[in-house]
């Protein structure tokens, strides 16, 4: 069976605008929660966000350029350029026939038809749309821009299953590799939906937290008095590669891909399964892939949003799964970064590999009182990042419809 490596990463997050940032907030308990900027929030509910802070789109698009992408395209080339400079791969001698991208948005260009449709409703029904209209909303069209801008011709597609969705392209990306149908895949995710729309809806879902007075504090995974999720946006990208390829060539393997689990908890259109259903077989399914015990895992990186009834149902799962372990380490980077919906899943990927590459797995912020039935069941690492032995780190995310995606990674060592 071929075997999968990450050779490079890409960030684009509410802490950190690279990769070396983006850890290194991680590491440090840094918070990216602040009141909106990009909107005027009077009549909304909730009235912070973890924003991106000192991204100019004009420092890496031309105008031309930015008349044709959405954000969160924006966000997925940005991203993706430092993966690939990460990753050394040479894109001249390197067969582009045999490399493909695989990338993940829930919600594609929902800026751009948020702002589209204003204008139309607000106008005299003369349908005056720019030509780029469509091209901007697709979901598929940072995976299809990504290709164009380096001449990937493999394997190219968009995934989408909600905040599952940029952990199901890993996965996938994973699957392609291992089939023999790429020596390379760019994977990931992007998400760009801190604006009314998205934010007025997802308060109606009484989904987020509306902890105004304490923004930076307000995502809390885990912890009896959360109220649920904080918005954020950005980008992750990984470059996996085939070994021998990446062997041959001489690459950097930041670590390995050894297991995916995808499941359905059948259940409810926005709430996950009271039981932990769906992500029992999910968890289940990537350590029969992974060809490991559940003992074996070191540490999981939490969906956790920090929602009432998701956090409990996730902890059942893992309590399921692996039975009460205290040497078991349980953490939810979302306290810092925020939920970036579909980008989720791949800026938590990256962490997990660096957690397995600097041995530190980050702590969760914000978190004062766990659950009382979970509190004792396992280890959380609190407000202080943690050094400790970290062989094996799974990445839990879930979706709304019920999507179940869970990676597991392996420490590569030389």
């Amino acid at each position: 069976m071929r075997r999968v490596v990450v050779t490079g990463m890409g960030a684009l997050t509410p802490i950190g605008n690279n990769l070396n940032d983006y850890w290194n907030s991680l590491i440090n308990g840094k918070s990216g929660a602040a009141p909106i900027t990009k909107f005027d929030t009077e009549k909304f509910k909730t009235k912070f966000a973890c924003e991106l802070k000192g991204f100019n789109p004009s420092d890496h698009f031309d105008r031309k350029e930015l008349r044709k992408y959405d954000p969160f395209s924006q966000y997925a080339l940005v991203s993706v350029d430092e993966a690939l400079k990460h990753s050394n791969l040479n894109l001249e001698k390197v067969n582009k026939d045999r490399v493909g991208v695989i990338w993940g948005s829930g919600n594609g260009g929902i800026q751009s038809f948020q702002e589209q449709m204003t204008e139309f409703c607000n106008g005299d029904g003369t349908p005056r749309f720019t030509p780029f209209f469509i091209p901007r909303i697709l979901v598929d069209i940072a995976a299809g821009l990504i290709s164009i801008k380096y001449g990937f011709r493999g394997v190219n597609f968009c995934p989408v299953s909600a905040c599952a969705t940029s952990t199901t392209a890993i996965i996938e990306a994973f699957n392609y590799i291992k089939w023999d149908k790429a020596d390379v895949i760019v994977t990931g995710g992007s998400e760009a939906a801190v604006i009314g729309s998205a934010m007025g809806g997802f308060s109606s879902a009484r989904a987020l937290s509306s902890l105004n007075d304490h923004p930076e504090s307000a995502s809390k995974p885990f912890d009896v008095e959360r109220d649920g999720f904080v918005m954020g946006e950005g980008a992750g990208a990984l470059i996996l590669e085939e070994y021998e390829h990446a062997v041959a060539r001489g690459a950097n393997i930041y670590g390995e891909i050894v297991g995916g689990g995808m499941a359905a908890d059948a259940y409810h259109l926005t709430g996950t399964h009271p039981e932990g259903d769906g992500a029992v077989i999910g968890m289940n399914e990537a350590l029969k892939e992974a060809n490991i015990t559940s003992d074996q895992i070191n540490h999981i990186n939490m969906h956790a949003t920090s929602t009432p009834l998701g956090d409990v149902s996730e902890l059942k799962a893992v309590k399921r799964v692996f039975g009460e372990r205290k040497d078991l380490h349980l953490s939810a980077t979302k306290s810092m970064t925020g939920h970036l919906l579909g980008a989720a899943g791949a800026i938590e990927a990256i962490a997990s590999v660096m957690s397995l590459k600097e041995q530190i797995i980050p702590a969760t912020i914000n978190t004062k009182n766990i659950e009382p039935e979970f509190a004792d069941s396992f280890s959380y690492p609190l407000n202080e990042s943690l050094s400790t032995e970290v062989n094996y780190a799974m990445s839990n995310t879930f979706g709304f419809g019920g999507h179940i995606a869970t990676l597991i990674i392996k420490r590569h060592q030389c």
